[in-house]
């Protein structure tokens, strides 16, 4: 079982899971309307890794005996200053969520909790992932500058993604 304080904080990572996903997916939505349909695939598949995520966490609550209380997921930000800017808001993101996840680890390391320790280390290492590349794709789009053929060049490398994971 699952420390009252414990379910609590997964609870709140489960809904920062599902916020990422549809901060993604409105990021997705914003690239689609500027025709970089490669990049609005990429980040729609982004999308479906945080669902992903967020499940992940559901079902290991569900699995601990553990009550999963659903909560509102909050508007993501609908319009952005440029797609680099979009990214660099990605990038921000994902920082922000290394942090929580570390403090939960911390959370179950403080209240002895082991299996969930276990659990939260593949979050721990898939952040290192995720953090790299958001900040890949922001190096590229620096260097990329005002040069639409590199952003169309981008635009097909990232579409190439074939899945979530």
């Amino acid at each position: 079982m699952v420390s009252q304080i414990l379910q609590d904080a997964i609870n709140d990572q489960i809904n920062n899971e599902f916020y990422a996903s549809y901060l993604y997916l409105s990021m997705s939505v914003y690239c689609e309307k500027r025709n970089l349909s490669g990049l609005a695939g990429w980040l729609k598949m982004q999308s479906a890794e945080e669902t992903g995520h967020g499940m992940k966490l559901f079902d290991f609550l569900m699995d601990c005996d553990g009550t999963v209380v659903l909560k509102g997921i909050a508007q993501p930000p609908t319009q952005f200053d440029s797609i680099l800017s979009l990214f660099e808001q990605a990038c921000e993101h994902e920082k922000k969520v290394t942090t929580l996840i570390n403090e939960l680890y911390e959370l179950a390391i403080q209240e002895k909790a082991f299996a969930v320790q276990t659990h939260l280390q593949w979050f721990v290492t898939e952040q290192v992932e995720e953090e790299k590349t958001s900040s890949d794709i922001v190096a590229k789009l620096k260097l990329i500058g005002d040069d639409v053929a590199s952003l169309l060049a981008l635009d097909r490398e990232l579409g190439s993604r074939t899945s979530a994971e």
